[in-house]
């Protein structure tokens, strides 16, 4: 991606008086707010479409009803703003360069600050929550059972009256079916009110045409609609990543799908189904740098301004989530971000910082410590552990591969027939009774997901009362060790059929869970060594396996048990689960739930891999004939043209079923001579009415003149197509123009969502 430095431009590219953001007045289709869904495609597309749509650039395409921004466009609009700002010299002038350049770090702080709070209201609305499937607190309703039993200092001894036993926490049923049916009910009923938060987010995207009273392409009298989307379903991850990638989602990051992701995550994690409020808090955090960030005009007119706030805002929600600040910028940058350079670093250090300051302040967990899975296990590896290590990398990294390639068959088989697709509260009903009905009868997975973990890594040299140190102080067990192996399978099963249920959820935890499990099982065959050192090491190689994760999981690993020491067995168990992983399925489950979702993201280095050993040359990128006949405009030897041709242009473009395409500017010989992005053409025409129907359009002095691109970047089109890919990767194009070899004629366009479509058609 471009630098943030001030550019050279020579041309009249853009004039700040007139252009806003994008180079434009913003429309609806614009809208910058920023979903894990099962998405469909909604369009009423012809037979003739459909043909049209597998054979070039410029037709309706899956990705018309995502808009793009241009990395570079923006680049140079927010150095006119910058150079608007540094030139008066005055006090007034300096203080306001001053104030200018501390937005960022403001901002920044502000996000953390927020995140923080947020995240405190969620955790200690879902520890509570979730209690209530077995009991309740006598003294107080609104705590949960380890707060209701923990012993009170004096003062509040004498204030409260109670006592330091747990006699304060009820059960609601001493016996065992009756806890049972209990306990799903409750759960059922968090599912229900999770599913319903969640349909109230439902929106489509917008379609192009949709302004339009007849669809011009069908011809028939229906208005398009984009994709179906929920909002705040899922994690958010693969929608933030597509974002951040530079697409355009409108409304994702609203306040409502920020208020309906917390509400909607706190019953859904209160359930005891296979997933985790982490990923969520993620898609939270963003939701509120955007909200803090378009306070800022400097952030809310500049798209690229934008997403390097939004890069910053990620790294706060893996703060918070594990409190592991570190952990969460390195997340945004391996695993979110696009586009992250120096300074982006510096302002998600800043930001992650604040939120893990706030969070030990409030202190959710009751502990006074940010870590949240403390351990100290007193004891260090010896050589001989190192092969273990590998092989719990190895079952990590089968794990993570078998639970990619299942969930995708799942997501496309079971969640395709009619009563799971119209009715995703029913399904949400289904899977809840049927973890219920695995989970219940395990004492070890009966518990949240988190207190799973902490239970599992506990050391047995202190077991305080631990039911898992008690079945390993027995004589006989082999009914400990069925718990064990029962509790990853189901584990594994449960989380393949609830990722991707209409619920914001995330996989980090539950895969934490089955490494937990599954290391503490191997644990027990390890003599002089605890047994949650192995549980330890097992949840990173099963995460690592799911998710792909390397640097930064490694450090949230030390950062969630405070196990510096322990940071080489990490690294091996990460590393061989994600070798093993990848051996099995190529894609990390993010990146597969954007297949699933159907999200356009262009990798550069995984489109990279996909063009490099074919030999595909740019040629095949080419626009047929009739399609550059509609999007190439001759300008004539004066660069005039009229207001009527424009005009036909436009709805030709439309037709056509683009929203952010263009028309490329040509002399008689087919010579290039600027862009009009389709975008700013139909301001000029429809809205800002700067164009008079009885005189020639200007495209050089005119007003038009300060929307067009004079120097668009072109490419050859014998070239490679690794070309094309590093282009529209490290420099954020939206458009690329192909000219002829030897002549520079104008033979052609590439957009950036054919080429995204054009590189999913190679990899399948």
């Amino acid at each position: 991606m471009p630098q943030d430095e001030e550019a050279n431009e020579h041309t009249r590219l853009l004039d700040p008086r007139v252009v806003s953001l994008s180079g434009r007045k913003p429309s609806r289709h614009d809208d910058h707010s920023e979903h894990d869904a099962s998405s469909t495609l909604s369009s009423h597309v012809s037979k003739e479409e459909q043909v049209l749509a597998g054979t070039a650039v410029g037709e309706r395409l899956p990705y018309n009803d995502y808009t793009t921004i241009d990395w570079l466009h923006d680049l140079i609009k927010d150095s006119f703003r910058h150079r608007a700002i540094t030139s008066n010299k005055s006090i007034k002038g300096q203080l306001f360069s001053a104030w200018d350049s501390c937005q960022g770090w403001f901002a920044a702080a502000l996000i953390g600050i927020l995140t923080a709070t947020v995240a405190f209201l969620v955790d200690i609305a879902e520890a509570t929550i979730s209690d209530y499937k077995q009991g309740y607190c006598s003294t107080n309703l609104l705590r949960n059972r380890e707060k209701c039993c923990t012993p009170k200092r004096p003062f509040m001894a004498i204030m409260e009256d109670v006592g330091d036993d747990c006699g304060a926490w009820k059960v609601w049923s001493n016996n065992y079916w009756g806890s049972f049916g209990i306990y799903a009910g409750f759960a059922v009923l968090f599912g229900i009110i999770a599913g319903a938060v969640t349909m109230t987010t439902k929106a489509n995207l917008p379609a192009a045409g949709d302004d339009d009273e007849v669809d011009r392409v069908g011809g028939g009298q229906g208005r398009l609609v984009g994709k179906s989307m929920y909002m705040a379903a899922g994690s958010g991850i693969p929608e933030i990543k597509t974002i951040l990638s530079g697409f355009v989602i409108p409304h994702f990051l609203d306040f409502k799908v920020l208020l309906v992701k917390a509400v909607g995550a706190t019953f859904a994690v209160a359930t005891g189904m296979c997933l985790g409020k982490e990923g969520p808090f993620v898609h939270i955090s963003t939701c509120v740098g955007y909200l803090v960030a378009i306070r800022f005009p400097k952030y809310r007119d500049n798209g690229r301004k934008l997403r390097e706030m939004l890069s910053v805002a990620c790294s706060s929600g893996l703060s918070v989530a594990f409190g592991a600040p570190i952990g969460g910028v390195l997340f945004s940058y391996e695993e979110i971000s696009t586009y992250f350079p120096r300074k982006v670093l510096w302002r998600a250090f800043f930001c992650s910082l604040w939120a893990a300051v706030i969070l030990k302040a409030l202190n959710p967990n009751g502990t006074g410590k940010l870590t949240l899975f403390e351990t100290s296990y007193g004891v260090d590896y010896e050589p001989i552990h190192y092969l273990v290590f590998i092989f719990l990398g190895i079952m990590g990294g089968l794990f993570g591969g078998i639970f990619c390639k299942a969930n995708f068959v799942w997501s496309k088989s079971f969640r395709k027939y009619s009563i799971i697709a119209n009715h995703p509260v029913f399904e949400l009903a289904l899977v809840v009774f049927c973890t219920t009905l695995l989970q219940f009868p395990n004492p070890l997975t009966r518990e949240p997901g988190d207190v799973i973990i902490k239970n599992l890594l506990v050391d047995c040299r202190q077991p305080e009362g631990s039911w898992v140190c008690e079945q390993e102080a027995s004589e006989d067990k082999s009914r400990y060790y069925g718990w064990l192996i029962y509790g990853t399978l189901v584990k594994l099963i449960l989380t393949i059929i609830t990722f991707g249920c209409k619920v914001p959820s995330g996989i980090i935890i539950p895969a934490l869970d089955a490494g937990a499990l599954f290391g503490r099982l191997i644990g027990q065959v390890i003599p002089n060594i605890s047994p949650g050192i192995f549980a330890m090491v097992g949840a990173a190689a099963f995460l690592a396996g799911v998710s792909r994760m390397t640097v930064s999981l490694t450090v949230i690993m030390f950062e969630l048990t405070g196990e510096v020491g322990y940071i080489p067995p990490f690294m091996i168990a990460i590393l061989v689960a994600k070798w093993v992983a990848d051996a099995l399925s190529s894609e990390g489950v993010y990146d597969l739930a954007q297949t699933v979702l159907g999200h356009p993201f262009l990798d550069p280095e995984h489109a990279l891999s996909i063009v490099r050993d074919e030999g595909h040359l740019v040629e095949e990128l080419i626009p047929p004939a009739q399609t550059m006949r509609e999007i190439t405009v001759d300008v004539g030897p004066e660069c005039k043209v009229s207001k009527h041709l424009l005009a036909t242009k436009l709805s030709q473009l439309k037709a056509r079923g683009l929203m952010d395409a263009g028309l490329v500017l040509v002399d008689g010989n087919n010579m290039l001579h600027g862009y009009l992005a389709q975008g700013e053409l139909e301001f000029s025409i429809n809205e800002a009415e700067v164009l008079q129907d009885d005189e020639p359009v200007d495209l050089l002095e005119g007003i038009l003149s300060t929307f067009v691109d004079r120097t668009p970047l072109t490419i050859c089109a014998k070239a490679p197509m690794e070309y094309v890919v590093e282009m529209f990767g490290k420099l954020g194009l939206r458009h690329l123009i192909v000219v002829e070899e030897g002549t520079g004629k104008v033979v052609g366009v590439i957009i950036k969502k054919r080429l995204v479509l054009y590189l999913e058609g190679l990899h399948h």
